[in-house]
């Protein structure tokens, strides 16, 4: 929303277009993140740790889908020629969000996913370690 400010440009059905496949692109970003996050779990039982590993691991990828996206975009995004006005506000969307869902996926989303497992994570474990104590 706030490229198209940025830029003066109306919410359209393009734009709304737009943000339907930015948030599906966000979407699997976060979900490979916290996928590999739970993998890296699986080695190392440190949760800061396994949480770089991740973040190491995905940002390369994440990073090169959101610039080739965006590069690619772009032209679209800064054409005024016949037929721009459907295509420019789908470019601004998912540019601007690519650039804003990149930073959140890598920053926010790490720092939350260690918060939750601060809150919940660590009672459900012991709760679990207690339970196959007591099966043993």
């Amino acid at each position: 929303m706030f490229a198209l400010y940025l830029t003066h440009t109306v919410l359209s059905v393009s734009a709304a277009v737009g943000f339907i496949t930015l948030f599906g692109v966000a979407v699997m970003d976060g979900v490979l993140l916290i996928t590999y996050v739970r993998q890296a779990r699986a080695k190392t039982p440190d949760s800061e740790e396994a949480i770089l590993q991740a973040v190491a691991q995905r940002l390369r990828p994440v990073l090169m889908t959101a610039l080739l996206a965006s590069l690619g975009l772009l032209p679209a995004s800064l054409s005024h020629a016949i037929g721009s006005d459907t295509q420019r506000p789908f470019a601004i969307v998912i540019i601007g969000g690519l650039v804003s869902s990149t930073l959140l996926t890598m920053l926010l989303l790490p720092t939350l996913y260690e918060l939750f497992e601060r809150w919940f994570g660590t009672g459900r474990r012991q709760r679990q370690q207690a339970r196959a104590e007591a099966a043993r």
